[in-house]
């Protein structure tokens, strides 16, 4: 949000809980559709992030039902009311997240879809389609974005004791987004001239670990094919298809942090 006032939006926010801030927030739970309709009433476009944000919280039913149910709502008052983009957050987990199984190839782009593997991912592939079919309903563009693992800068933290094990962090190809990335490929997808349905890979542009990409696949994932030439720590999660739609070009990586390799 902050991302969005700072380049000038007007932004009205909508949450099931108001926790403490310094702008106002409209309490309204988006699993009812008439709310979602109240909520957008007034609006010229929508970023819509709400929904259960992993696997593993909620029992699968709950996790499927409630994602399911917010996103189609806020798709369809958004149609009903005219809005002119809807932009929204889908995830990695719709590529085959995690890789217990390996994926058909690396790096992973936008047509290693559908492979859901749990009730939350396949929310969002349901949600996906709807989109698509919404979108050509109504004419309103929709932009998903498929965000990787999404790290505030003080999560870095987190990463050198990772770094001596390249099997922790492989159930997403050792992938990352900075959060003031993923404001800005927001605020991207809203200004982008985007027509139909769209859905984007959104990561940063590079790996969580101090190896080469190349070097990490040879050990993890000896026999996925490498379908181009990967730059030394080069992102697995192919990003090429969200520079092209909507200019989206990362700008922060753990690299640029102080980071003590100790655990």
């Amino acid at each position: 949000m902050r991302d969005l006032l700072d380049h000038g939006y007007e932004v009205a926010a909508t949450d099931i809980a108001v926790p403490p801030r310094d702008y106002s927030v409209m309490r309204a739970d988006l699993t009812d559709y008439g709310q979602a309709v109240e909520a957008l009433l007034g609006a010229d476009a929508v970023v819509h992030m709400a929904n259960i944000p992993a696997p593993g919280i909620h029992t699968p039913a709950v996790t499927f039902n409630a994602n399911t149910a917010m996103n189609v709502n806020v798709f369809l008052a958004a149609a009903q009311l005219g809005l002119s983009r809807v932009v929204w957050a889908s995830s990695e987990t719709t590529l085959g997240l995690p890789f217990d199984e390996p994926p058909r190839y690396a790096p992973i782009d936008e047509e290693h879809y559908p492979v859901p593997t749990t009730t939350y991912a396949l929310s969002k592939v349901v949600s996906e389609t709807a989109a698509e079919q919404i979108a050509g309903w109504s004419g309103i563009p929709f932009v998903a974005l498929r965000f990787t693992n999404i790290f505030e800068p003080d999560d870095y933290r987190i990463l050198p004791p990772t770094w001596d094990d390249p099997y922790a962090r492989k159930w997403n190809l050792w992938g990352y987004v900075d959060t003031r990335d993923v404001a800005a490929s927001c605020r991207l997808a809203l200004e982008a001239p985007v027509r139909g349905s769209v859905s984007l890979i959104v990561a940063a542009a590079d790996t969580v670990m101090p190896r080469p990409s190349v070097d990490l696949m040879r050990e993890v994932y000896p026999d996925v094919p490498l379908t181009r030439e990967i730059g030394e720590f080069e992102t697995l999660l192919a990003i090429g298809r969200a520079r092209e739609v909507i200019g989206y070009e990362p700008r922060h990586s753990w690299r640029d942090q102080s980071l003590d390799p100790s655990p």
